[in-house]
Order: C-alpha cells, then sequence, then structure tokens
C-alpha cells in the first residue's frame, strides 16, 4: 500500500515538473534583432540616387519583376512561383535610394524581400430560401468555393540572395562609373641622364610621295579583228650608183743640191 502511494507521488511530481516547463515563456523573435550592420540589405554606389534607383530598377526587369512603383528614389515590384497545385509564393522586392551627402555624390541602395505563401483553400457556402409563409430560411446546400488564402509572410535573410542582386545591379550602373583600364606609364627616365636633357638630333627623313588614286576601272572593249596579214613580194636588187672619175695631182719634190767640191775653210780665231 505504502509502495503504491509512494509510486503515485512520484508520477504526479514528474507531471507537475513537465507542466511547470511547458508554461515558461519563450524567447520572443524580436530578442533576436541586433541591428549590426551586416551589410546584407545595403549596398553603396558611387552615383547619384536617381541614378542608383534607375540600375536596380533594371536588375528586377531583367529577372521577370513586375515594377509597382514609379517614385525615382523608390523601386517596388513582385514575382509569382506556382510550386504546387495548392501553394503559391510570391516574392515582394522593396528598394530604397537614399544619397549620402558628401561631396561626391555618393547613394545607398537599401534592399529587402518578402516571400508571402499561399494555399489553397476550400471554402462552404449556404443558401437562402425563401418561403412566403414562414419567410426566408438559411439552408446548407453542398456548395464549396476554392481560394488562394495567405498562410505565412517571412522577411528573405539570405545574403547569397541579395549578393546575387547586388552584382546584377554593378552591371546596369552607368558606364562613366566602372572602372577603366589604367593608363600606360611614362618610360622611366635612365640613371644619370638628367629630363632636360636635349633630344639627340634625327636624321632628316625622305619626303613621303603622295599615293596615287588609280582612276576608276572601265570595262575592257574586245579587239576587233583584222585581216590576214599577207606575204610582200620578195625587193629587187638596186642598180649600183655611178661614180664620177678621181683626178690625179702630181706632187711636187725638193731639188737636189749637188755635193760640194772643194774643202770649206775653217772660219778665223779672233786675237790670233
Amino acid at each position: 500500500m505504502s509502495t503504491s502511494f509512494h509510486l503515485r507521488g512520484l508520477g504526479l511530481a514528474l507531471v507537475l515538473a513537465g507542466a511547470t516547463g511547458c508554461s515558461s515563456p519563450k524567447t520572443a523573435i524580436y530578442e533576436h534583432e541586433s541591428f549590426d550592420d551586416s551589410g546584407t540589405f545595403s549596398r553603396n554606389y558611387p552615383v547619384s540616387d536617381v541614378a542608383a534607383c534607375e540600375a536596380a530598377r533594371r536588375a528586377l526587369l531583367s529577372q521577370g519583376y513586375i515594377i509597382t512603383s514609379s517614385d525615382p528614389k523608390l523601386v517596388s515590384g513582385n514575382k509569382s512561383f506556382q510550386q504546387t497545385g495548392e501553394s503559391h509564393l510570391q516574392i515582394s522586392f522593396n528598394v530604397v535610394c537614399a544619397e549620402d551627402g558628401s561631396s561626391d555624390h555618393q547613394a545607398t541602395i537599401f534592399a529587402n524581400a518578402l516571400q508571402d505563401r499561399y494555399a489553397l483553400k476550400k471554402v462552404n457556402n449556404s443558401a437562402s430560401l425563401g418561403v412566403g409563409v414562414l419567410g426566408s430560411v438559411s439552408m446548407p446546400i453542398g456548395s464549396t468555393d476554392d481560394s488562394m488564402v495567405k498562410v505565412a509572410s517571412e522577411t528573405v535573410t539570405s545574403p547569397k540572395f541579395y549578393d546575387r542582386y547586388f552584382a546584377l545591379v554593378d552591371v546596369f550602373l552607368p558606364r562613366e562609373v566602372k572602372p577603366e583600364e589604367p593608363a600606360p606609364e611614362a618610360p622611366k627616365v635612365p640613371l644619370g641622364v638628367p629630363q632636360d636633357q636635349a633630344p639627340l638630333p634625327t636624321e632628316p627623313q625622305a619626303p613621303i610621295a603622295p599615293t596615287v588614286v588609280p582612276e576608276a576601272s572601265q570595262p575592257l572593249v574586245p579587239p576587233l579583228e583584222t585581216a590576214p596579214i599577207a606575204p610582200l613580194p620578195p625587193a629587187e636588187p638596186a642598180a649600183p650608183a655611178e661614180t664620177a672619175p678621181v683626178e690625179t695631182v702630181p706632187v711636187e719634190t725638193a731639188p737636189t743640191l749637188p755635193a760640194p767640191t772643194e774643202a770649206i775653210p775653217p772660219l778665223p780665231i779672233p786675237g790670233q
């Protein structure tokens, strides 16, 4: 008897302890909000707020979102997904562009996505039947209508989801803010040579002959047919020409002197 009493008391204590544990208050969902700057929902861009929102709007349009706002600094769009025959999902995207107020006109894009879940529900309808004596009587007639009812709503918090969106926004930014290719560096001056040194003289270059532009080509005319060339008759030998007689002129010769017969005396020497 005493043993069963103790067992009943122990079971009652366990039941009370379990009830006490179930009735303890749970941590509220807002206690998980730390409000730290994680950078998941915002990005900075070196453009104005209007240009940033235009890039954000084009990014949503390229992915099939329906834009529902016309404010130049606010973009709203939604996209529907049919998962199964009885469930439906819709993502609502909201983008706000705010200028930082700095001198270089930078803007911050704040984006957040909300997903709503819809389920197919059946609703019973009752019809009213009018009777002249009794008045209007409501009679349950078997009639049901199917309608989509929102069953859940949650903010998308996936960092990868927003990383893909902001990467697409970069593609639609104005061209002048995209990083340009670095300019080629000037050639370095060799050591020991001052920069203000006069340039070395260069050889004079030959003048460049002007290019002659050919005239427009004209169609070639086929040559005319010519008569066959007949062989010429053999030429007759020419008669020898008559030459005049050549007159001979006598040549006068120098007179010959006779040899001396007497010896020539020598000339006298003066002073002898």
